[in-house]
C-alpha cells in the first residue's frame, strides 16, 4: 500500500506562485498513476491534474491549464504541482491521490489519499 503526505501550501498573493509536493511511502512509486484534487469551503472536491506512471502523460482541468504544472520524480518518489498566476479562486485544500492504473480525472477512481495542504490566495 502507498501512503501520501502533501506539503508546500500557504498564503500567496494574487499572481504569485507556489509548488506543492506529495511524498509517497511505497516500494515502487512508478506502479501508480497520481492526481491532484482540491476542495474549497462549501464545495465538492474537484479534479485539478493527473499524471501517468512515467510522467509522459498528463491531464488538467480547464480552469488551471496554462497555469498549473504536474510532474513527478519516480526515483525520489515525489509528485509536484507548480501553481503560477495564483488567484483567490484557487483557495482550497489540495489533496494528492494514487491509483494502480492509468491516470484518471474523477476522485472516485483513486483509492489512496493524502490529508491535504491548504492553499490560500489573497486578493
Amino acid at each position: 500500500q502507498v501512503q501520501l503526505v502533501e506539503s508546500g501550501g500557504g498564503l500567496v498573493q494574487a499572481g504569485g506562485s507556489l509548488r506543492l509536493s506529495c511524498v509517497a511511502s511505497v516500494r515502487i512509486f512508478s506502479d501508480y498513476a497520481m492526481g491532484w484534487f482540491r476542495q474549497a469551503p462549501g464545495k465538492e472536491r474537484e479534479f485539478v491534474a493527473a499524471i501517468n506512471w512515467s510522467g509522459g502523460s498528463t491531464d488538467y482541468a480547464d480552469s488551471v491549464k496554462g497555469r498549473f504544472t504536474i510532474s513527478r520524480d519516480n526515483v525520489k518518489k515525489i509528485m509536484f504541482l507548480q501553481i503560477n498566476s495564483l488567484n483567490p479562486e484557487a483557495t482550497a485544500v489540495y489533496y494528492c491521490a494514487a491509483r494502480r492504473a492509468i491516470q484518471a480525472v474523477t476522485s472516485t477512481s483513486y483509492d489512496t489519499w493524502g490529508r491535504g495542504t491548504q492553499v490560500t490566495g489573497s486578493a
